[in-house]
């Protein structure tokens, strides 16, 4: 299993827009496409302004083919505009789960559905 961390850099002061965005529209859209998501985290200590989120799959085929759906979704394409001009830079890194985590990433899953 692989694990999508992605990480936003918001404007100072900017976060509570983002969120209300994200809350009232992108997260409907995202667990449309996206199903497993692992948490949705704001830094309390540490670089300011900093909203992760992580999104596991069973590989990388998954993540492409869930991905493109979602990118060509309109309601996507629609709610993106509301939250780019929030954004200062964005990076993402790609995990692979240890061998012995595999089963309780699954089952962490399994009891959010």
């Amino acid at each position: 299993m692989y694990v999508e961390e992605r990480m936003y850099l918001l404007q100072v002061g900017k976060a509570p827009e983002y969120f209300k965005h994200y809350e009232e529209t992108g997260m409907k859209i995202q667990l449309r496409h996206l199903p497993n998501l692992v948490g949705y985290y704001v830094t309390e200590v540490g670089m300011q302004n900093l909203v992760t989120h992580m999104w596991a799959y069973d590989d990388l085929l998954q993540r492409e083919k869930q991905r493109a759906a979602m990118q060509a979704d309109p309601e996507w394409q629609a709610y993106l505009p509301k939250i780019r001009p929030l954004m200062i830079s964005q990076e993402t890194k790609i995990h692979k789960c240890a061998p012995f985590f595999v089963e309780r990433l699954k089952k962490m899953l399994a009891a959010v559905r």
